[in-house]
């Protein structure tokens, strides 16, 4: 008894075998990488929410300057009272 191996049947196991999990394969490389993307974007929205913009650092800065500048003039107000009671 002689067992016969059509070409179709025999190329319907190639494609089973072989094509088939590279397809899932890439199938599951495709959805990994929409995955990866979402988390990126994600990230980097949430990235963006804990960073300050310029203007509120500038507006910061200044505050401290100022702040930093009324100490001065009221040190010197009340060194030139010490020193001219002297």
């Amino acid at each position: 008894m002689d067992i016969v191996i059509d070409p179709h049947l025999l190329w319907n196991i190639v494609l089973t075998v072989v094509v088939v999990p590279v397809g899932w394969m890439i199938r599951g490389i495709f959805a990994e990488q929409k995955r990866m993307d979402i988390l990126i974007n994600k990230t980097r929205e949430e990235i963006a929410k804990d960073y300050v913009t310029r203007e509120q650092m500038e507006k910061s800065f200044q505050r401290i300057i100022d702040s930093i500048e009324r100490i001065d003039e009221k040190i010197d107000r009340l060194q030139t009272k010490t020193f001219f009671q002297d």
